[in-house]
């Protein structure tokens, strides 16, 4: 099963520069229409095991199967990922492992995982639209703090200030303010087709509540963890990973 598409050397390079200037890069129309329904019919077919409520899958083990998987595991994709992060970076990242995440926000149960201000682990994020509604003013749409900080050099630094930053009382304040234009984040209304790329390790970023009605449904690639192989990561990633199947369970208890 090939991977999602092919990124020249340019056009790496064009991507790269953007993340520098403006804080994320577009690459537009990126999957064929034939990639993207097959994303779409296997999004609804998870969806439909989940009882139309919010999922998210963690990992190559939950998407076995399916094109995303195989697009985690592609030499070609790490290259094309690599690439981009030493264009973007100045040097090769400490890790070549690509993580996979599948979340899906839909029905009530969704509503709780907006505005879950966050940095990513690794350095650079690499997002893939595949349901976003199309009518109505909850989208679901991706807030982002751009470039907001460095690599911490000290992962424990790392830790604390996640920490920090991802607290419930941080959150529900930082969405506060957000509404009342105190806190004026990039707001990017994201198009099922197109490809968008920021440093999530850099960037506090989120997505706005998704209308209960419709699905917001996206992939994310995380590469270049920039403390790979430490304790403290590994227990960030297991964290996360029982907050989804945490979130999961809650979902399935709503439904039922």
């Amino acid at each position: 099963m090939p991977h999602l598409f092919n990124l020249d050397e340019n056009t790496s390079s064009r991507l790269a520069a953007d993340m520098n200037e403006q804080g994320y890069a577009v690459l537009e129309n990126a999957l064929a229409p034939y990639v993207l329904e097959e994303l779409r019919a296997y999004v609804d077919d998870q969806a439909a095991r989940h009882n139309n409520q919010y999922f998210a899958y963690h990992g190559n083990a939950p998407l076995v199967g399916s094109r995303l998987a195989a697009t985690a595991v592609s030499s070609e994709f790490r290259q094309h990922l690599a690439r981009l992060h030493e264009q973007g970076q100045g040097h090769a990242a400490p890790s070549d492992q690509v993580f996979p995440v599948l979340r899906c926000v839909q029905g009530h149960s969704g509503l709780k995982e907006s505005n879950a201000f966050h940095f990513d682990a690794t350095l650079l994020t690499m997002l893939v639209p595949i349901f976003i509604p199309e009518q109505g003013k909850d989208r679901g749409d991706l807030v982002l703090f751009p470039n907001l900080r460095r690599v911490r050099g000290s992962v424990l630094f790392n830790a604390v200030e996640k920490v920090v930053y991802q607290n419930p009382l941080c959150r529900r304040l930082m969405g506060w303010c957000i509404e009342r234009g105190w806190l004026k984040p990039l707001l990017l209304r994201m198009k099922p087709g197109n490809v968008y790329f920021f440093w999530g390790y850099r960037s506090l970023h989120a997505n706005q509540p998704c209308d209960p009605a419709h699905r917001r449904a996206t992939a994310l690639f995380h590469y270049g963890d920039p403390h790979a192989g430490s304790l403290t990561t590994r227990m960030i990633l297991r964290l996360n990973q029982h907050r989804a199947r945490r979130a999961v369970a809650r979902s399935k208890r709503q439904a039922s």
